[in-house]
Parts: C-alpha cells; structure tokens; sequence
C-alpha cells in the first residue's frame, strides 16, 4: 500500500513551510502529496509543481502529487485537461487528477459561476469520459447531458493523467468502477471502504473491467498533539463541517447521507436540531461521540497514530493519505511531528 500525505490549505502554512514539510514527507518515505482545492483559491497546479519539485532534492523523481480533489464544475473541460497535462509533463507522469462536484448541484453555487442545473452523475460521467479521451490523445466530439465538445484535441505530448472520481454513493462509485482511474472517497471507516467496493466492483463488471485495476486512495484524517483534547475538538470541528446537513437541505445526500449509511443519522439528527434551537458550535462539538470521531481517523498523541491508521487502512486500499489537521493554523512544528509519527514503516509497509 502506498502512503501519501494530504496537505489542506487550512493549515495555514506558507509556500516556505510547505516545501520543508514535504521535503520532511519525502526523507520519512512517504510516496505521494495530495491537496485539496477550490475554485479562486490558489493554483493547484503550481501548487503541485512546487511540491514536486521540492522533493526532487530527496528522491530523484520527486514524489507523486495528487488532487483530492478539484471541483471540476468550475472548470471547462479544455482548461483542466490542459493544466493537467501540462503538470504531467513537467513532473514526468507524477500527477494524478482527483475530481468531484464540490458544491454543485446547490443553487448558491450555481448562481455564482452561472451554471445550470445537470444530474450530478451525469454531469460526472460527461467530465471523466471527456477527460479520458482528451488525455489518451484523441479527438473529441461528444455531446452529453452536460458537454457538448467537437473537435477538441490536446496540443501537448504528456503522460496520460489518471483520473479519479470522487465518490460515496452507489450510483457514483458504479460510475468510478465503468469510467474512472482511481477512488477518492472520504471521511470513511473501515467498513465502509468493503461496502463502496462492492458497488466499484458492480461497475467495473458492466465496462468489461476488473475491479482490482480501479485503486481506492482515502484521506484518514489525524489530529497530532500533547493536548489530546484540543486534538479532539480540532478533529471534530472538521467533522462537522462535512456531517451536519445545512439548514433547510436534505439529509439524503452527499455527506450527510454518507455518514448517516455508517450509522450516524440519529447522532446528526440530534446534533442538527440542536444547532437550529441555538446552540454554539463549541458545544456541539462537545456533544460529537468519541467512538465516530476514531472510526473515520486518529487524534491524540503520537504513540497512538500508526495503529489507528493500519486499523483504518489494512488490506483495504491502495494508497491512503495522512490528511494533516492542526490545533493551531501555521504550526509547522506540528506538522512536522504528525508526519513523523505517521511515518510509512509503522503501518503501511508489510
């Protein structure tokens, strides 16, 4: 199983700090970077360049660098083909491209890039294809529910980048095993990741595809500090954010039904309602049940990473992914130490 580490914009770290964190990432022998993204925020490609290069100096090739993912609705096809191409030529077929819907379908979303409404699983199925084809070199002419492209071709000559699928739900992750490179789910306790291969495997059989050449990658998130209960509540705070349903949206998908097929519902529920009488944040996250906390990652002290992540890990995925959380924005040093006790030799390796 190959290891990686995910890098999240909010940790807050400098372009400085990042490159001495993955140079720390490459000594330690981790093989892979991934970094999620926005829409306005910061190139994720130059991003991606940048830790590439950095890790050059260790390793000759440079680590692998991934997305994890990219909200491909603020995109158009051409532009993301082309941006990752190029990356994939620089790095010399180090890049991965992980996408997903992001916001997409809310109406606040859309409104503000313009966006019509499409299904969500065709609109994804309409981007992987069109990407596929764009990077095994053809000429495009496709029209879909989302996309309508003729006569599109890449005008770089660059390694094929692997694209893969955000996924959580059965339609999506059948979408991953007929279409798609890889998996990138998230926020998953070990059961789960059996539960979504069944459905990859489900759609691999209808593409004439075997379902082990499609590579589950996950972000185990890990929460590294002394102070185990401000590690706890860095851990849960992040949780939320995903979890609780917003305000008058359904709780019958995304992460919201996600969590609740891994038996959270009723916890939520509580909690959501909660919310809405006017309960602080602070106190809500107070209320998050340690055990679902510990079965989608680790937080506390150092001597307790590694086996977290082999229990959440083993002989379930290909490539899982140390994504770093921190008490404090901009602590280097805390990154550096979660990096060191998650080191790849202690869980990942025989």
């Amino acid at each position: 199983m190959r290891a990686g580490v995910g890098i999240d914009p909010r940790l807050g770290l400098s372009r400085d700090q990042q490159r001495t964190l993955v140079k720390e990432s490459a000594e330690l022998g981790y093989d892979s970077l991934w970094t999620p993204a926005g829409v306005t925020g910061r190139s994720i490609f130059q991003t991606c360049r940048d830790w590439w290069e950095a890790t050059t100096g260790v390793v000759a090739a440079g680590l692998s660098v991934g997305t994890s993912v990219i909200p491909f609705p603020g995109w158009t096809v051409p532009t993301l083909a082309a941006e990752s191409a190029t990356l994939n030529e620089i790095t010399a077929g180090k890049f991965k491209l992980g996408i997903g819907l992001g916001a997409y379908p809310s109406e606040a979303f859309r409104k503000q890039l313009g966006l019509p409404y499409v299904p969500p699983v065709a609109f994804t199925r309409d981007y992987v294809h069109a990407l596929r084809e764009l990077f095994a070199g053809k000429s495009l002419d496709y029209t879909g529910k989302g996309l309508s492209l003729h006569g599109v071709q890449l005008g770089i000559n660059a390694p094929a980048v692997p694209v893969y699928v955000a996924a959580l739900g059965p339609q999506m992750l059948r979408l991953a095993g007929e279409y798609a490179d890889g998996v990138t789910p998230n926020w998953c306790s070990a059961k789960q990741i059996e539960w979504m291969r069944a459905y990859v495997a489900e759609g691999a059989r209808r593409a004439g595809r075997a379902a082990d050449e499609i590579p589950f990658a996950l972000y185990i998130r890990v929460c590294i500090d002394e102070d185990e209960e401000a590690a706890r509540r860095a851990f849960a705070t992040q949780l939320l954010g995903y979890a609780l349903a917003r305000p008058g949206t359904p709780k019958d998908t995304g992460y919201r039904a996600h969590f609740a097929r891994m038996g959270y519902d009723e916890i939520l529920s509580e909690l959501e309602a909660r919310r809405d009488a006017g309960t602080p944040m602070a106190e809500l996250v107070d209320a998050v049940p340690r055990e679902l906390l510990l079965e989608v990652g680790y937080f506390g002290h150092a001597r307790g990473a590694a086996d977290a992540l082999k229990r959440l890990s083993h002989n379930l995925l290909e490539e899982a992914m140390v994504r770093l959380i921190t008490v404090r924005p901009g602590d280097l040093q805390a990154c550096l130490a979660a990096v060191g006790a998650c080191q790849p030799g202690g869980w990942a390796r025989g």
